[in-house]
């Protein structure tokens, strides 16, 4: 329930909405909205002068979005405006690195390559590399130096905390991570992974931005007839996307458009640390392959008269 009521998805909410405590939100600051960055932070100005700094005990959010915002990550402006405001209003800043932690980016932790240090980051996920459930909590000394000279425990309260074998999974995946540098592989190996994504997208008219770090990588989709409108819903272009590309032996997760009007038709992809060259070619190449299946099928029925329903695999 308090996940619930951190994320800023209306969709994800609503069902819960009598058992969640009502929390305040931002807009993200993309590129068809707020490509500085200003208006995010003129909205978090507005909230805390209307509720006071006081009652603000923390800002939330994820330093590279995954299946909301799939590899966005806001612009050097926001962070440096975030980390003015923290200083300035004693607010904690919460990055939820469950996805992006354990070298998902190309450094341990997303936050690694932030103008600002978090007071706390939570990651799970790559800690158990899907071998075992298990998260952690990692604070700051001056927010473990507040617990240990006052309560004196995290009371967290759940039933497995420390469960032995997930521990012992979480330490065997990070010695692995070491020993075999796969955290240096991702950040080597990223930046050109993207190029080459972007590249083999660029032809398309129906890709807007590619987009990410590390082996997090995102790919939005617009409305092929001026570029930048979003998608007509009724196309259902992210569950096609999906199910195209599962079609031709590739797995990808893709979102559709959100309630709030902020999010469109987007795919994300994130590849295994381990992926030989010739894998990495072929996710690419199967993706092409896909994206180029579903704009044909979606140009026919955009310049058809008629709306049909829509197939969800090509």
């Amino acid at each position: 329930m308090a996940t619930l009521g951190l994320t800023g998805r209306p969709g994800l909410r609503y069902p819960y909405d009598p058992f969640i405590q009502p929390q305040l939100y931002i807009p993200p600051s993309t590129w068809r909205f707020d490509p500085s960055g200003q208006a995010a932070l003129d909205a978090l100005d507005a909230h805390i002068a209307a509720v006071g700094a006081d009652n603000i005990a923390a800002f939330v959010c994820e330093p590279v979005s995954a299946a909301a915002l799939p590899a966005y990550s806001p612009p050097p402006l926001f962070w440096d405006g975030l980390g003015e405001r923290r200083d300035r209003y004693g607010f904690l800043i919460v990055l939820d690195e469950v996805v992006t932690g354990m070298g998902r980016t190309g450094t341990w932790f997303a936050a690694d390559r932030l103008p600002l240090t978090p007071d706390i980051i939570t990651t799970a996920k790559g800690l158990g590399a899907g071998y075992a459930p298990v998260g952690a909590v990692i604070a700051a000394d001056h927010i473990f130096d507040a617990v240990a000279t006052g309560s004196r425990a995290f009371a967290a309260g759940h039933t497995w905390d420390g469960a032995p074998l997930s521990c012992a999974v979480g330490l065997a995946v990070i010695a692995y991570l070491k020993e075999y540098g796969l955290v240096d592989r991702v950040c080597q190996r990223g930046p050109r992974l993207r190029e080459e994504l972007e590249q083999a997208l660029s032809g398309f008219d129906m890709v807007r931005e590619v987009r990410g770090r590390g082996y997090l990588l995102g790919v939005e989709y617009v409305d092929p007839r001026d570029g930048t409108s979003f998608l007509p819903v009724h196309l259902r272009v992210a569950p096609r996307i999906d199910l195209t590309a599962l079609g031709r032996g590739l797995l990808v997760y893709s979102t559709q458009p959100t309630s709030d009007g902020f999010v469109g038709d987007q795919t994300l992809l994130a590849p295994a640390f381990v992926f030989s060259e010739s894998e990495l070619t072929e996710m690419i190449e199967r993706l092409h392959a896909t994206v180029a299946a579903v704009e044909d099928e979606v140009k026919n029925q955009l310049a058809s008269p008629i709306r049909h329903s829509t197939p969800l695999a090509g």
